[in-house]
């Protein structure tokens, strides 16, 4: 009879409903949870009269589906944490639970979050209270990122900072901004060696000094122009590492500057850059003395020996102040020596299919055969956005339009509840017609 039909229609009526209810409670009881995707029951009929102006007709049902809406993306909310970490666009943060790192990343699945607050535990690795602990490529000591596969997570390791940590920052290019007195190579002139001593910092955060002398070169008569320079270096007990001649031009032109650099002992000039390699012994060092014809480099002017630009860079050893995160997820630790160095880059999950992922405990998804296979990307690269750090993604419920859904559920139900009343009252009549 199509009045059983009826019946199996409310019945499956009140499925739907309680599981929309129970979609909606779960919205609305994560409001306020950071990073949460709200999820979606979508009804479907079912169709069992096909006949067109059929006598009789019986009734299908509806059938429920859920979904995790995991492409929205909730507002940005800013936070006072350099580690509050969300993604601004597509794209989510690589992380592992903890109690999986016992085992190694090589036995683990990738998972991953788009909102994280990660603090450092005890080791120094970076985890959220919830015990997921932030993935990421270790930089090499250069600040360069290694070449990494990225269909895997071999090449990542736990992010792990430690606040005690120091570090220094090698000396590795030095310019001479120097004027010369051009009155010096006069063939009356004294003679004297102008020294000039410069401060280094070796491979190991030592300070160190070149001692730089630049010696004249008199002539017999009237004026050379030439010079010697040469370069000693404290760190090998005053030896001698570099020596060379200068001749510098003295037409209307290019006077003043560089015209000729002979080198006697140590590295080679370079006239197309304008420097000199010289082994120090904290490592090697490049000085730049300036291009031929180039007024910013060595000159040779007037009457006056001023060291005009003596620009290096380095610093002494310095303790860790600060860890933050950049756009591009690459986590950059600060000194207090004002020295800055890259220690990770966080890198940016994708799949061809978000909403595919399966759901897991505290806002966070794994792959699944819906989903794809995950690529890790470069943030800003490809179809990712941007890391952004003292921040947090807001929940994408929505409680106004919940409530809203809340109220057509609860009638929808009552509705559903009432034909099943009805279908009984009917059956009940059915019946008392035999007695």
């Amino acid at each position: 009879m199509t009045i059983s039909s009826s019946l199996n229609a409310g019945v499956a009526g009140l499925n739907a409903n309680a599981t929309r209810l129970a979609t909606i409670s779960d919205n609305i009881a994560n409001s306020g949870t950071y990073g949460y995707k709200r999820a979606a029951a979508d009804f479907a009929s079912m169709v069992i009269t096909q006949a067109q102006g059929a006598g009789v007709y019986a009734a299908g049902g509806v059938r429920a589906s859920t979904a995790r809406l995991i492409d929205e993306r909730g507002a940005l909310v800013g936070t006072g944490n350099a580690l509050d970490l969300a993604v601004s666009g597509r794209g989510m943060l690589p992380v592992v639970p903890s109690v999986g790192l016992a085992e190694g990343l090589s036995n683990s699945s990738l998972t991953m979050t788009t909102t994280g607050s990660f603090r450092p535990d005890s080791n120094g690795t970076l985890r959220t209270e919830s015990g997921m602990v932030l993935l990421g490529w270790p930089a090499n000591a250069d600040g360069t990122i290694p070449v990494l596969p990225r269909d895997t997570i071999a090449g990542l390791r736990p992010v792990t900072i430690n606040a005690n940590q120091q570090a220094g920052d090698p000396t590795t290019t030095l310019k001479l901004g120097v004027n010369l007195p051009a009155t010096q190579t006069l063939a009356d002139a004294s003679g004297d060696t102008l020294p000039l001593a410069v401060e280094y910092f070796g491979n190991l955060g030592t300070s160190e000094t070149l001692d730089v002398g630049f010696t004249p070169i008199l002539p017999a008569i009237g004026s050379s122009n030439r010079w010697t320079l040469q370069i000693r270096d404290s760190a090998q007990g005053g030896a001698l590492i570099g020596e060379y001649e200068l001749t510098f031009d003295d037409t209307r032109g290019n006077g003043g500057t560089l015209a000729t650099v002979t080198t006697l002992s140590g590295g080679a000039y370079d006239p197309a850059t304008g420097t000199v390699e010289l082994g120090l012994g904290g490592g090697p060092l490049t000085v730049q003395l300036g291009r031929l014809g180039d007024a910013n480099g060595l000159t040779q002017l007037s009457d006056s020996f001023a060291p005009t630009s003596i620009t290096k860079n380095g610093s002494p050893v310095g303790n860790l102040t600060a860890v933050e995160v950049d756009e591009n997820g690459y986590i950059n630790a600060t000194y207090d020596t004002g020295f800055t160095r890259r220690l990770y880059q966080i890198p940016l999950v994708d799949v061809p299919n978000l909403n595919g992922l399966n759901a897991l405990n505290n806002q966070t998804y794994s792959i699944s055969t819906d989903s794809g296979s995950f690529f890790l990307w470069n943030a800003g690269e490809g179809p990712t956005g941007a890391v952004v750090g003292y921040a947090r993604e807001n929940s994408t419920t929505d409680v106004a339009s919940e409530l809203t859904n809340l109220i057509q559920t609860q009638r929808a139900y009552s509705s559903n509840a009432k034909v099943i009343q009805t279908v009984d009252e009917m059956l009940q009549e059915t019946t008392n017609i035999k007695r």
